[in-house]
């Protein structure tokens, strides 16, 4: 066969051949080195010739030979057996040299040299992503896979039991849209305060102590009274029980100053960080006459209300609310009234009760929650006058009395809960996987029976096609630059 006619070896076929090299070094006599050369061809098992190897010269193998104190790199035209580029010199020395990617074969007794690992050609950077895939590569791959739960329109009509799946995934679709839009709703109304009335009981009683003449200690020889002062929910369906102080910001109980004076006929107590709440009051002191007391309750109102200046009340029609309630009533006023500038829509233009509330014709919207600070008192406590009774006949007289208290509605801590609660989470990951595992199972089965379909209608027929494709697909492997830059950065290693 002639040089023009010669083909390219198959796939996986070393080509071996022997270079005489000459190195000299200063004073030292010239040395002749002989080594053996191994070529992988990697080009596919079609046969080109040499002028078709010529159009994809670009393309070049590079082989390093490394020898005692030199590297060298022989090209290789693909198509060109190594003998044609260079005569054989004298008879190879050792075997063949092994195939690329391991360390070629030099000649015995010449100690091979190290290369420095300053010096190491680093690896392509295609080469590296795509022996080390990013991890952020393999998150949006998985996050792919688990969005596809639809079966195929040919699957669907091959089998049309599967319109059932279909329309279970529709359901699923709409059931996860309305339980995201509850969860967004539930997390807005968790943002406002869940304010719940209820009835609280009060219950104040006392009871008289008489004086003992033959009584061993100070204390019984004396006459005392005793007041408490107690309380409790009703109807209260929570399990964890309310203190009753913790209804309350501040209690003060009156006494008659003219029987225990001035500096003794008061009994408070107010709420501080340090509190620790308590089910109910005690008062005791000395005195066998009747009492009369009052006692005066400050509510602990969450969040803080606020008496309004009379006039303000008047026009709102509110006697005590919160900060926020009461700008909304005002602004429920201006829009009424069309109190709004008509070419300005931030100022507002009062009428007379407007402008004798706040002193002024005309302000900014924006200026009123500043103004309403001089117009918000805090807000009346609840005052209850009552008697202590001494009479020996009625040893202990309760009275009852109910007040309208604000509670936190128990339906938030079971909305919080269900916008913390992780339970089934689990359970449902794992039956979306199981899902995608079976889609993509029923994905490869069509394959097959496509495959085995085509086959059994044409089997000589689809055995061409196949192995053009075939071809195709090595002759694109084998011409694509990613490979070739592999093969050179391993072969120069």
């Amino acid at each position: 066969m002639g040089p023009k006619d010669s083909p390219i070896m198959p796939v996986g076929r070393l080509i071996t051949t022997s270079l005489r090299l000459h190195e000299t070094g200063g004073s030292v006599p010239q040395q002749e080195l002989t080594c053996n050369i191994s070529v992988r061809c990697v080009w596919p098992h079609l046969l080109l010739n040499r002028s078709r190897a010529r159009t994809i010269s670009k393309c070049h193998l590079r082989t390093g030979v490394k020898t005692g104190g030199c590297s060298l790199h022989v090209l290789n035209r693909p198509g060109m057996p190594s003998g044609a580029r260079m005569p054989h010199q004298g008879a190879p020395m050792g075997p063949p040299g092994p195939p690329f990617g391991s360390s070629p074969s030099v000649r015995p007794g010449i100690p091979p040299t190290v290369m420095e690992p300053a010096r190491k050609r680093s690896a392509p950077a295609q080469v590296q992503q795509q022996s080390n895939p990013t991890p952020g590569r393999a998150r949006s791959t998985k996050r792919r896979k688990m969005a596809d739960k639809i079966l195929p329109q040919r699957i669907r009509e091959l089998v049309p039991e599967s319109q059932a799946y279909m329309d279970l995934l529709a359901f699923e679709r709409k059931l996860d849209q309305t339980i995201m839009r509850k969860r967004v709703d539930i997390q807005e109304a968790l943002k406002r305060p869940m304010k719940q009335k209820r009835k609280l009981r009060l219950y104040i009683s006392n009871t008289f102590n008489p004086a003992k003449p033959d009584a061993e200690d100070s204390d019984g020889s004396i006459a005392s009274w005793e007041l408490r002062v107690e309380g409790k929910l009703l109807d209260d369906p929570s399990k964890m029980k309310r203190k009753f102080s913790s209804f309350f910001k501040s209690l003060v109980i009156e006494l008659d100053k003219d029987l225990y004076g001035p500096d003794n006929h008061l009994v408070e107590w107010h709420r501080t960080p340090s509190t620790q709440e308590t089910d109910g009051f005690q008062v005791k002191r000395p005195g066998d006459v009747s009492v009369r007391c009052t006692l005066l309750l400050m509510l602990d109102y969450q969040p803080p209300q606020f008496k309004l200046d009379p006039r303000l009340a008047r026009l709102l029609g509110i006697h005590t609310q919160t900060r926020a309630v009461i700008i909304q009533a005002l602004w429920q006023y201006i829009k009424s009234n069309k109190l709004q500038d008509g070419h300005d829509k931030e100022y507002i233009t009062g009428d007379k009760y407007f402008q004798q509330i706040f002193d002024c014709p005309r302000l900014k919207f924006s200026e009123i929650p500043q103004r309403l600070t001089n117009l918000l008192l805090p807000p009346d406590p609840i005052v209850i006058n009552h008697i202590i009774s001494v009479d020996p006949t009625d040893q202990k007289k309760t009275a009852c009395y109910d007040i309208d208290v604000e509670v936190e509605d128990p339906l938030k801590s079971q909305m919080s809960s269900f916008l913390l609660s992780t339970a089934n989470q689990q359970e449902i990951s794992a039956l979306d996987n199981k899902i995608h595992e079976t889609i993509e199972s029923i994905n490869q089965l069509k394959i097959q029976r496509d495959f085995m379909l085509s086959f059994s209608r044409d089997p000589k027929g689809y055995i061409q096609d196949w192995l053009l494709s075939q071809s195709r697909d090595l002759k694109a492997e084998a011409f694509s630059p990613i490979r070739c830059n592999r093969l050179s950065w391993t072969d120069e290693r």
